[in-house]
């Protein structure tokens, strides 16, 4: 790698990079690479939650030990470090949208909630406010320049890819983010803090939602909401009981693992929550079949594209051939697990043209 990463005007001694610093290897190695640039660099750490009191547990994204580990790093490389209260704005835009999508009978991802909010709006103005030049993060993903201004790309690693994370970032927000590590594997970025002889360096990734006790989201929505503990009626499309659950919290469209319904000629997947009625409403796989999907909350970063593209409707999915025409996306060929409060992302190739929230289904039937 080389300064030029940055993409930023010569010479780099008179430009200022913002670091997002979270602890982990990632955003440590672009504090290093930052700093060895020649550029004056500064890192910020956001704290988002009291993790060590709640979660029990150290690892987490933003912990007491990652802000400690986030200091030394910085220390390291003697760099300047500040650590940001941002508790508040996470907990209403983040933690608690995550507990009231699941009351409403969504699949919430607040891992783009919280990078729309807290992570790229809140560090965004600091890093302004700071003078920078612009801000840097971890995230494995491409900033390009095109004949429109910045693109969003495909990390070069597909196994580290974020892009279906960060749709929602705006074109002003591009503009001013680097991502120097989207054309990097991780055993790279590993062996580049070892190299670095960053402490950090072989420090395990976090596996889990940060605010999430050891992946338990039920417990911690019951905790939030109590009222997630009401049960309910599981149903066919008829209507006809056929059990009873123990409330919606524990199921998402497409989940088949879980029913405990006995006696059916073939198995039975979640089609659809409803909320208003607490029930759990059930078919086979042929009926999970959806044709298109209507898109709220659309972030365009294509300008005016008008070709071919793919469409990711969960963070592990496959990109598959549709039509978008700015509300409503059309899929090829029948799709399946099409669940509420998920993100659609829109590619061409390896380019992010941009995406939205899933807000209801079309069936292919």
């Amino acid at each position: 790698m080389n300064p030029g990463d940055f993409q930023l005007p010569e010479p780099l001694s008179a430009r200022r990079i913002v670091v997002a610093m979270s602890g982990g290897v990632d955003s440590s190695v672009v504090a290093a690479l930052a700093a060895r640039s020649g550029a004056e660099t500064i890192g910020i750490t956001l704290q988002l939650y009291d993790h060590g009191e709640a979660v029990g547990r150290a690892g987490s994204c933003c912990a007491g030990r990652d802000i400690r580990d986030a200091r030394a790093v910085c220390d390291r490389l003697g760099i300047a470090h500040y650590v940001f209260d941002h508790a508040s704005s996470f907990r209403t835009q983040v933690i608690d949208d995550f507990a009231d999508e699941y009351l409403a009978g969504r699949t919430p991802i607040p891992c783009v909630k919280c990078n729309m909010g807290p992570k790229f709006t809140d560090l965004f103005a600091l890093a302004r406010d700071l003078g920078a030049d612009c801000l840097a993060t971890g995230h494995y993903v491409r900033r390009a320049v095109g004949p429109q201004g910045a693109e969003l790309h495909r990390a070069a690693d597909p196994a580290r890819d974020q892009s279906y994370f960060l749709f929602a970032t705006t074109a002003a927000q591009l503009d001013f983010l680097r991502f120097p590590l989207g054309g990097l594997p991780k055993p790279a970025v590993r062996a580049l803090a070892a190299e670095l002889d960053l402490a950090v360096a072989g420090k395990p990734d976090s596996q889990d939602i940060c605010f999430v006790p050891d992946g338990d989201y039920a417990s911690l929505v019951k905790k939030l909401r109590p009222e997630a503990a009401d049960g309910g009626d599981i149903v066919d499309e008829a209507g006809r009981k056929l059990g009873e659950h123990r409330g919606l919290i524990h199921f998402t469209v497409g989940q088949r693992r879980g029913l405990e319904i006995g006696g059916a000629a073939e198995p039975y997947y979640v089609l659809r929550l409803d909320a208003a009625t607490q029930q759990v409403i059930v078919g086979p796989r042929r009926a999970l079949a959806v044709r298109a999907a209507r898109l709220e909350g659309v972030n365009w970063l294509a300008g005016d594209y008008q070709g071919p593209m793919h469409a990711k409707v969960r963070s592990l999915a496959k990109p598959v051939p549709a039509r978008f025409d700015g509300e409503r996306l059309v899929f090829e060929e029948p799709e399946y697990g099409v669940a509420p409060g998920q993100a659609a992302v829109l590619y061409a190739a390896d380019r992010v043209l941009g995406g939205g929230w899933i807000a209801g289904t079309e069936r292919a039937e």
